[in-house]
């Protein structure tokens, strides 16, 4: 049953940070893969300065932070390429 918890937080965080970040999300599969990619960024970022999460919400937070940095990375990345 976690399992299903981890896929649900990951969807919602990459739609919550697509919405944070774009304006809008970027499909079902593309949202869980970044949140998922955020998830793991997030927990290692909260790691290194010694946040932890707990329960659904604090893993949420995570995720959207971890999700949100990402796509920072990513339209860096972007624009750098674009030139």
């Amino acid at each position: 049953m976690s399992f299903v918890w981890y896929i649900l937080i990951g969807i919602l965080a990459g739609f919550v940070a697509g919405k944070l970040m774009r304006g809008g999300g970027f499909g079902l599969v593309v949202n869980l893969i970044v949140g998922i990619i955020g998830g793991v960024l997030g927990g290692w970022l909260f790691g290194l300065v010694g946040i932890t999460s707990a329960g659904i919400i604090g893993n949420l937070i995570t995720s959207v932070v971890g999700a949100v940095v990402l796509l920072w990375i990513v339209g860096i990345l972007s624009r750098a390429t674009n030139r």
